[in-house]
């Protein structure tokens, strides 16, 4: 292991030239072009506008409005363009799962408070869906949508999963559901047979996209989720705008784009109990191949690509992880504008192991600010330490940092750890400062790593000293 320990270090440059920019005009081109492609959920002028109330809702806390929402659905379902459907203010108990339609727009306006039911049965029967990256039937996400298109939910109000007192408690005993479903994915067993429910006690997401395009998710806030906040799976055009977290249950992940391209997160307030964002490609078999019977292509196995996360302020467990489960890939990423809301354990966290296969490549990361991390930049090929003795390695290479600050790091500036099979290769720090901090670099397992003007644990100006009396070179004995 290379590594260089605190004391200041000097502002690294290993020289590739002037042409050594992550972000050039070629880069900057290839950004645009793919901010050129997300629009979002188009405008419908012609739209139908109905209240909730409409269908029988009332916001009291105490009606069931899952009956009205099921009717308004069916009524967007049946128009030719669609429905705007208002929720206003008030509280709007909803005792099991909303499953929107295509062509609507879901407006939760000032002071509307969705609220759902805790109790997991209301949430049967199972939907297609997936669970950490392997394709399943399972409990239904409270919110969800499934092979959809033109859909918008918006607002300033307020998404509550109001079950901080049964599904967090799930966790402790998931374990034989989630190793089983792990194992159906390592054996190849056709998803129509992965068949899970309460019993599992694999916890649903509160907002799931399934196979869904030009979606817009825009201004409410998101609390008290089952799991996964906002999971976008085989998604395609899809913008993120403006969210709002205060979710600290259990793994309350904020956004997890899964298998998904041409997406654009911006001007969120992250609060979460887990990662802000979490980008996945399936893991493991389920990622390298069709997991149908039938060979169905909503199970075709395809990267997430061509996300742009930008002007967001990050709070909660890491900024950005890529990962674990990213057996289809992640490319073109970029990370641009962005600040902090308090701590994260670190900024971005690449991780992967020898049971993942699967690629990271063409993330950029740039002019980003942050307070005190423990870890401001880990890549990992060795994570949790599994996959000793598998040999599905990861390529991980052409990660780019620019322009980065974090006030102290309480381990480390930078960790690269790759595998002696496949070396983690090209990747450059550009301009990266890090006030305080225990280990400045470590480096195992790597190719073509560059440091550019980077300052880890503070910077030496001036001239070297010369040799002096308080050196001791000269006493006979040794001593100063």
């Amino acid at each position: 292991m290379k590594q260089l320990k605190t004391l200041a270090i000097l502002a690294l440059t290993m020289c590739v030239g002037a042409n050594l920019s992550a972000y050039d005009a070629k880069i900057q081109a290839r950004h645009d072009s793919i901010l050129a492609l997300i629009t979002g959920a188009p405008s419908y002028e012609a739209q139908p506008v109905k209240s909730i109330t409409a269908f029988g809702a009332k916001g009291n806390g105490e009606k069931d409005c899952k009956p009205a929402f099921d009717k308004a659905m069916k009524a967007a379902a049946r128009s030719k363009n669609g429905l705007h459907l208002v929720v206003p203010a008030g509280e709007w108990f909803v005792k099991g799962p909303i499953h929107l339609v295509s062509n609507l727009t879901l407006e939760l306006q000032e002071g509307a408070h969705l609220k759902f039911s805790p109790e997991p049965t209301d949430y049967l029967p199972a939907v297609q869906t997936s669970w950490e990256g392997s394709f399943c039937q399972n409990i239904s996400p409270l919110i969800y949508g499934f092979k959809l298109e033109n859909v918008v939910i918006m607002g300033r109000g307020t998404i509550d999963g109001n079950c901080a007192e049964t599904f967090p408690k799930w966790r402790a005993d998931q374990k034989p559901g989630q190793s089983a479903l792990r194992g159906q994915d390592h054996q190849e067993v056709p998803v129509e047979e992965r068949n899970y429910g309460v019993e599992q006690k694999l916890r649903p997401h509160l907002v799931q996209l399934f196979g869904c395009r030009n979606v817009t998710i825009e201004d409410v806030f998101i609390t008290n989720s089952p799991f996964w906040c906002v999971h976008l799976l085989k998604c395609e055009n899809v913008i993120c705008r403006g969210l709002r977290y205060d979710a600290k249950l259990v793994n309350n992940d904020g956004i997890d784009p899964e298998m998904t391209r041409n997406l654009l997160i911006e001007e969120i307030e992250f609060n979460n109990g887990d990662d802000n964002v979490a980008v996945k490609a399936g893991r493991d078999n389920d990622g390298w191949k069709n997991c149908s019977a039938t060979s169905d292509p909503l199970y075709e196995p395809q990267p997430s690509e061509n996300i742009i996360i930008r002007n967001c302020r990050f709070k909660g467990l890491h900024g950005l992880v890529i990962g674990s489960e990213m057996s289809a890939g992640v490319r073109n990423v970029f990370v641009e504008d962005c600040t902090y809301g308090g701590y994260n354990k670190r900024a971005l966290y690449v991780k992967s192991n020898p049971n993942r296969g699967g690629f990271v490549h063409d993330i950029y990361f740039q002019n980003c600010q942050f307070d005190e991390v423990e870890d401001l930049f880990y890549i990992t090929s060795m994570y949790a330490g599994e996959g000793a003795d598998d040999n599905h390695f990861t390529s991980i290479h052409d990660i780019h940092v620019k322009d980065v600050h974090a006030n102290k790091a309480r381990n480390a500036g930078i960790v690269l750890q790759g595998t002696a099979a496949k070396p983690i290769y090209n990747i450059s720090f550009e301009n990266v400062t890090v006030d305080e901090l225990k280990v400045g670099f470590s480096s195992m397992n790597t190719d073509d790593i560059i440091l550019r003007n980077c300052n880890l644990g503070g910077t030496i100006d001036g001239a070297p000293s010369q040799v002096t009396k308080h050196d001791g070179l000269f006493d006979k004995d040794g001593k100063k």
